[in-house]
């Protein structure tokens, strides 16, 4: 799935803030990310309110669930590389 370019940006840079005040702050991360975590939220939000986003995350899903009809493999399982026993 591939996210568009002009929607938040900001995404993996968020991600890595907020990552990196949880393990710097411990058991503290509640108090003391509050910030990068609404940076995060608001980004992520962003994201789950584009129509578009939304469409492309549907016919992801229907791609696979009929891939899944067809074959009786979930998708996991299906990615998964068989065992060769040469």
């Amino acid at each position: 799935m591939t996210y568009p370019g002009w929607f938040c940006r900001a995404l993996p840079k968020s991600t890595e803030d907020f990552t990196r005040c949880c393990k710097d702050s411990g058991i503290l991360m509640v108090v003391k990310c509050r910030k990068e975590n609404s940076a995060l939220k608001d980004c992520l939000t962003a994201y789950y309110n584009d129509p578009a986003f939304y469409e492309e995350c549907k016919l992801e899903y229907l791609k696979e669930r009929e891939e899944f009809r067809k074959t009786g493999i979930p998708t996991k399982k299906r990615l998964q590389k068989l065992p060769t026993s040469m």
